[in-house]
């Protein structure tokens, strides 16, 4: 059987076209431009195919650079590295990065990332969260890896808990979260409570050894789910939102005693029972922020009400923080049970 070059490259020409998606995904990824290409390395047998060397040149404006065997080239790199990382090679940096984002599990089930994907290792991140519940004094850290916005949807990596938590209101503890990933690609995460120093921690070996196959499924997904999950996402959030402020108002009510006007306070307690109601029934998120809202003009009016009364009531409402910090996550650890 005869078989010409126009006729193999029309029997692999979708094979070929194939290429065109992780070409433009690892750009997008690097948040690069065709311009921003120095050099165009080739690997693997096949981009000896001429119709593959076309198509770099037509993707990226470059003549791809043939100086390595593209045979060879994967081997090459990986005695490289195996090199940099026993320590006998040390005039090369070579840099790996997160495949994945890497986060926890916070209140509603949502994901919060600590660590994007493609971030470059070794990398050290940490956050602050708090608690969900008054007097909350233990906490579950669920480890996630993944792209999508439920927690549910993502990869558990491990689990630990953190107790000792000293009791107080809700928003008030400072949970210090520590994902440090080494250059063996080894994760270890630690919570650490700021006001009591106890701390918890974890080591996870294998959070970069996902195949190929695995990583490009689990980033298909979240491209294919990403309009669903960031709904849900945004559902989730305003819950917690409503959530958080009718907490708020109630406490301000408690703080401010007989110093609130009867109308005011039946119609402030009257909409955070509608809200908790709401969030118990698993309301839409217009229902959400509609009572959000109509509570919020109503905490406006008792603002203003205990602010032109006596020195004594301003001062109970502006004592008000509920430990919030500029520094603390807008997220929060559900109750560990």
């Amino acid at each position: 059987m005869k078989l010409t070059r126009s006729k193999f490259e029309q029997l692999t020409a979708d094979l070929v076209e194939r290429c065109v998606g992780p070409v433009r995904q690892a750009l997008a990824d690097a948040k690069m431009t065709e311009r921003d290409i120095d050099e165009v390395i080739l690997v693997g047998g096949a981009t000896r195919i001429p119709a593959v060397q076309q198509l770099v040149r037509r993707l990226l404006g470059k003549e791809p650079n043939q100086s390595v065997n593209p045979d060879e080239v994967v081997a090459i790199g990986a005695a490289i590295q195996a090199g940099v990382l026993a320590g006998e090679v040390k005039e090369v940096l070579l840099l790996d990065v997160v495949p994945l984002s890497l986060g926890v599990e916070t209140l509603g089930g949502v994901m919060t990332k600590i660590i994007e994907r493609n971030t470059t290792i070794p990398v050290r991140r940490t956050e602050i969260f708090t608690t969900a519940e008054d007097n909350q004094t233990a906490v579950d850290i669920h480890i996630l890896q993944g792209e999508r916005e439920m927690a549910r949807d993502n990869r558990t990596l491990g689990r630990f808990r953190l107790e000792g938590i000293a009791p107080a209101p809700r928003g008030v503890p400072q949970i210090e979260v520590t994902f440090d990933i080494d250059a063996n690609g080894i994760l270890h995460v630690s919570a650490r409570d700021k006001a009591t120093g106890r701390e918890a921690k974890i080591t996870i070996t294998g959070s970069t050894q996902l195949s190929k196959e695995e990583i490009e499924r689990m980033i298909r997904e979240a491209e294919m789910y990403a309009e669903e999950d960031r709904r849900r996402r945004e559902l989730v959030e305003a819950r917690n939102q409503a959530d958080s402020l009718a907490y708020q108002v109630e406490r301000t009510l408690r703080d401010l005693g007989d110093k609130v006007p009867a109308p005011e306070r039946a119609r402030a307690e009257h909409l955070i029972q509608e809200i908790r109601q709401a969030i118990k029934e698993e309301a839409g998120i217009e229902r959400i922020r509609q009572l959000m809202a109509d509570l919020q003009q109503v905490a406006h009016q008792i603002a203003a009400i205990a602010y032109g009364q006596a020195t004594s009531a301003g001062a109970g409402t502006s004592g008000r923080s509920d430990g919030g910090s500029d520094d603390v996550i807008d997220a929060e650890f559900k109750p560990s049970h």
